[in-house]
């Protein structure tokens, strides 16, 4: 056996893409893999002016690549690709949709698109992260989600006691359709900022009033509706 190292080889791109590819297929039952491009092109010199490329299966939408070019920027090319894709990606049958963005790229602007950050990859060069969004593209989803910011200070003499309650109350975000976005915590442990969302104010309110919801008095919160979140 012999192994060789080196860089670009479309062989053997070929070979792991077609070989993955039918094991993908036969694990899931979704054999409708296919490629989604959407190119956006000046009428009069025809030269492209942005592009989004990426892919639909088995229900589920992808994004892999979002350009505009810099001339372009700011005047809503951007949403309209993406749009353009959401659309192409509900008429081959996908229900959601996801997309990965470098902290130095483009988060805010998927955010407002009503994108979901699920998830981030640390390591990026210069000290940057991959963040992970989701989002469903059905129709009861289209409206924008309730997005709150909580920012508790805990009592010193008993933020064990403070953290293990506030846990309990995270746990019921679910069943009122909340999300915990983010949570981030002082140096001291002493204070927290979550990000919250719900698809409704109604459901907020919901989740307020559910009967095993028991604040504690000793946990100070203050609580700020957001309409854009940055980084």
């Amino acid at each position: 056996m012999t192994l060789t190292t080196g860089g670009e080889d479309k062989e053997l791109s070929a070979l792991l893409d077609r070989e993955l590819t039918a094991f993908n297929q036969a694990a899931t039952g979704a054999a409708d893999e296919a490629e989604l491009s959407v190119r956006a092109t000046d009428d009069e010199s025809g030269e492209i002016t942005g592009g989004l490329t990426g892919w639909t299966w088995g229900g589920l939408g992808g994004v892999s690549m979002l350009w505009v070019r810099e001339d372009q920027r700011g005047t809503g090319l951007g949403t309209r690709l993406m749009r353009a894709a959401e659309d192409e990606a509900r008429r081959r049958g996908c229900d959601r949709m996801i997309v990965s963005s470098f902290s130095f790229q483009a988060p805010p602007f998927y955010r407002r698109l009503g994108y979901v950050e699920t998830g981030r990859s640390e390591g990026i060069p210069g000290g940057n992260v991959d963040v992970h969004f989701y989002k469903p593209l059905t129709a009861s989803a289209a409206a924008p989600l309730f997005r709150l910011a909580v920012l508790l200070d805990y009592p010193p003499d008993a933020v064990a006691d403070a953290l293990a309650h506030e846990e309990r109350t995270l746990a019921l975000l679910p069943r009122h359709g909340g999300r915990l976005e983010r949570r981030m915590r002082t140096g001291d442990g002493l204070s927290e900022v979550h990000l919250l969302t719900f698809p409704s104010e109604d459901a907020y309110r919901a989740y307020l009033a559910d009967p095993e919801r028991d604040p504690d008095g000793r946990i100070t919160a203050r609580v700020l509706e957001v309409t854009e979140v940055y980084g």
